[in-house]
């Protein structure tokens, strides 16, 4: 009995710390006042991260209660949300935790989350749904957590949260772009069983930069689902972008795209984000490590490169299972044989009968070089990635010179 009121005053003198928090950010109207500052930065990080090894064994669990609680106190919010929500909650749990290892880093941190804020505007999100989100996640955390919760984790995530709202917020107002763009889908190509290339035309101008990436959204076959995409081209001077989809087993979006999508279909494109960009200020020789449809930003990239290079060499090396899954090899011979500076290298990792490359693209890139004076592009699954920025840390390639753009393969 003890426990429980302890627990019960526990509980309730946290609830006035949280209601203390917001007060310092929203007015009596809700109207934010100021953005809060982060003072004691490597404590307010410790904080959260021995707060959140309590309840990461339970992420799943933890990011449905705190859906369940918002749906329940708001049903209206509940139609900002896709229909199914299954990889909604892992993308949930991969920003929070994204936006909480970033914390020591201000400039990353504060590029994150301002363009965060900007691509969530294609949901209507409004400054009111920030408080009812943060209230949300912070009473799923407690519960998760139990009895090891403590008032300086609950004051830890209030601080942090008010913070990631504030910056989110300054990117949304500071975007005067359309929260997102409609585009006609105008050609569509199976390149094999399960995967496509096919090019829309935004209905307005949409400002880019090569290597970066967008959300989409199919509203004919998948409304209020969003996923990532590339576009595989530099800014052309029509507008177009083209995409490259593989459809995978629980892919709502990407068998969509695949398998439904045709011309005269219309898409919904939101803002672009990413840094896997080029400095054209460099004058290192470059190297681009692509898996799969990864391809799509290295396309881009190389496009760009064909504008203005004349003094970088530039190798490109193209992995994937088997041959059919080099969907794109041709193009990529045609450009290597036009341009003197551009060499291609492919592999397939399940293919004895492939006259190329034979291993994991990542085991290929360690049989050449040296490599330790390049500039590298990363660009795959997330396996993917992860072994190839292992392998160039084996190669000792200093990770400022090292871009990577990993998806997922839930899309």
């Amino acid at each position: 009995m003890g426990r429980m009121i302890s627990s019960i005053a526990k509980h309730k003198q946290a609830e006035k710390v949280l209601a203390t928090r917001r007060r310092r950010t929203l007015g009596a109207s809700g109207t934010r006042l100021s953005y809060p500052t982060l003072k004691g930065m490597g404590d307010l990080a410790r904080l959260l991260k021995e707060s959140w090894s309590l309840v990461e064994e339970n992420r799943d669990k933890v990011a449905g209660y705190f859906y369940a609680r918002i749906f329940l106190a708001h049903p209206n919010v509940r139609d900002l949300f896709p229909v199914h929500m299954d990889v909604q909650r892992a993308r949930l749990l991969g920003a929070i935790v994204t936006a909480v290892q970033t914390l020591e880093d201000p400039e990353r941190f504060d590029q994150y989350l301002r363009g965060l804020g900007r691509d969530h505007r294609k949901f209507h999100v409004e400054p009111g749904h920030y408080e009812v989100v943060g209230g949300a996640l912070i009473e799923a955390l407690r519960h998760f957590a139990g009895d090891q919760w403590a008032i300086e984790y609950e004051q830890a995530w209030a601080d942090a949260y008010a913070v990631i709202a504030a910056k989110m917020l300054a990117g949304a107002e500071a975007d005067t772009n359309p929260p997102y763009w409609h585009a006609e889908v105008v050609a569509h190509e199976r390149r094999s069983s399960d995967i496509a290339v096919f090019t829309v035309l935004p209905l307005q101008p949409l400002e880019f930069r090569a290597g970066q990436y967008l959300s989409m959204e199919c509203p004919r076959y998948q409304p209020r689902l969003w996923r990532t995409y590339s576009p595989a081209n530099a800014p052309r001077r029509d507008n177009t972008l083209e995409f490259h989809a593989r459809a995978v087993g629980a892919g709502w979006v990407s068998s969509a795209l695949v398998r439904r999508l045709k011309v005269g279909d219309m898409v919904r494109l939101a803002a672009p984000m990413g840094t896997m960009t080029l400095d054209r200020r460099s004058t290192r020789d470059t190297v681009f490590v692509a898996g799969g449809t990864g391809l799509a930003p290295i396309k881009s990239l190389l496009e760009e490169l064909t504008r203005y290079n004349r003094t970088r060499w530039v190798h490109v090396f193209f992995g994937a299972r088997n041959r059919d899954d080099l969907y794109d090899l041709a193009e990529l011979n045609r450009l290597a044989a036009r341009y003197p500076w551009l060499s291609v290298v492919t592999a397939c990792s399940d293919d004895p009968t492939f006259g190329g490359e034979q291993g994991n693209i990542c085991d290929v890139v360690a049989r050449f070089g040296p490599w330790n004076e390049h500039d590298f592009f990363v660009s795959g699954s997330g396996p993917m990635v992860k072994a190839t920025l292992k392998t160039l840390a084996e190669l000792q390639v200093p990770p400022i010179r090292i871009k990577y753009d990993s998806f997922s393969e839930m899309s």
